[in-house]
């Protein structure tokens, strides 16, 4: 089975006038549909990095990415544009909905850029918000929900394009220690559904939810564990 995710000899630098920077240091790293990684690592480790380039937010300095047997380590920034609308869901800790729209309307924005009609925008909208459990708040406008329930919208909205993988960076940050566990397990159940769930963290407690650990550490993995029962694919 091909990977989901190909990294190899990913290396990143920026350059700063007449030096240079370099922040990731020949990554390789494979991921598997439906796996579960946390990608850890402190302040200046590169994980950051390596997320805007999984992201297809940034593109590397060498090196190839491969999503779904696309390299998209070379593209265009207009076809990375569509392969983060069609390919990437993407949570953010900043929950990034619009305040005057509904939770429906928030979720079925990405489709109003694929050219959608609105009744199946309005369908596909509930369904996705039926799978993080908040089909009945979806008329009601962020100020009228919880931080958690917020976070569960901005979830949905991720989900609603049926991304190849789910990205999500320090998702938990803007919450407190119950609401985050709640959120954590609306991840593990899209996971068990079948999707690929990739999350950036700093917090071991969040990393734990997940079932595979990549640990980076001065530009480089420095270690690539999986949880005890974890079987890679």
């Amino acid at each position: 089975m091909e990977p989901i995710i190909q990294l190899k000899n990913i290396i990143k630098k920026y350059h700063m006038g007449d030096n240079s920077l370099t922040v990731l240091k020949s990554i390789s790293l494979d991921i598997m549909k439906n796996e579960y990684v946390a990608l850890m690592g402190p302040s200046g480790s590169g994980k950051s990095t390596l997320m805007n380039i999984l992201g297809c937010l940034d593109t590397p300095t060498s090196g190839e990415y491969f999503l779904n047997q696309q390299d998209v380590s070379k593209m265009s920034d207009d076809d990375l544009a569509d392969v983060r609308n069609l390919e990437i869901g993407f949570v953010f800790q900043q929950f990034n909905l619009l305040p005057r729209l509904t939770a429906a309307e928030n979720v079925a924005l990405p489709l109003i850029y694929a050219g959608i009609s609105k009744k199946e925008r309005t369908d596909r909208a509930m369904e996705a918000l039926k799978k993080v459990g908040l089909s009945e708040r979806s008329h009601h406008k962020p100020n009228e929900m919880s931080g958690g329930q917020i976070q569960r919208v901005a979830i949905a909205r991720a989900l609603i394009n049926n991304p190849s993988i789910l990205l999500a960076d320090e998702p938990t940050g803007n919450l407190d220690s119950k609401t985050g566990d709640e959120v954590m397990e609306i991840f593990g159940k899209i996971q068990s559904s079948g999707n690929t769930v990739v999350l950036v963290t700093h917090e071991e407690e969040i990393a734990a939810f997940a079932k595979r650990i990549v640990r980076l550490r001065d530009g480089v993995i420095e270690s690539d564990t999986f949880k005890e029962g974890a079987v890679m694919v």
